[in-house]
């Protein structure tokens, strides 16, 4: 596994719809690996492939342990992840984004969502989810439409460079 470089707001790629992924290779898995282990160095919760300046539909998403959050500790990688369905409530909620370090802004997002793709085995899965983690999962699955959260907001305020996702975490935990 290795670091990779998290790419910033200002990279065009960013705005850029990401390409499906054909089929699990040994690079896809590596590159899912090598994305978890950015994503913790940088004390994130989730991060896209283009994010780390690859293109292709693939995310990676942990809550953490020790949060208190029914989803707490749950761990995934998807391919090509898709909304499969969303409830219509919505909700209010603080968002960072490592690629858009020191701001914050205040995002409404479905509640619940279904989300459909493929784990690293291939496999077909669906996944429900509420609360933080399916504003996780609309947040990075946004990514993979060249949308980033300030896109989707109209009140940003600055925080410390670093604390995005932790202050995300309590917001949601409270």
């Amino acid at each position: 596994m290795a670091l990779r470089q998290i790419i910033f707001s200002d990279n065009p790629l960013l705005r850029q719809k990401s390409r499906r992924v054909p089929k699990v290779t040994p690079d896809i898995i590596r590159l899912a690996q090598d994305m978890f282990e950015t994503m913790r160095q940088a004390n994130g919760v989730g991060l896209a492939a283009v994010q780390v300046a690859v293109p292709l539909r693939l995310i990676v998403v942990e809550i953490p342990k020790d949060m208190d959050d029914p989803n707490a500790g749950t761990s995934l990688a998807l391919l090509n992840p898709e909304l499969a369905r969303v409830s219509e409530e919505m909700e209010a909620g603080a968002e960072g984004c490592l690629s858009v370090p020191g701001w914050m802004g205040r995002v409404e997002r479905h509640a619940a969502v279904t989300v459909k793709g493929l784990d690293l085995e291939g496999k077909k899965v669906r996944r429900r989810a509420e609360g933080y983690l399916a504003r996780v999962l609309q947040h990075e699955i946004d990514h993979l439409n060249g949308i980033l959260f300030i896109d989707r907001t109209d009140q940003v305020w600055p925080v410390e460079e670093g604390e995005e996702e932790a202050l995300e975490a309590q917001h949601a935990a409270t």
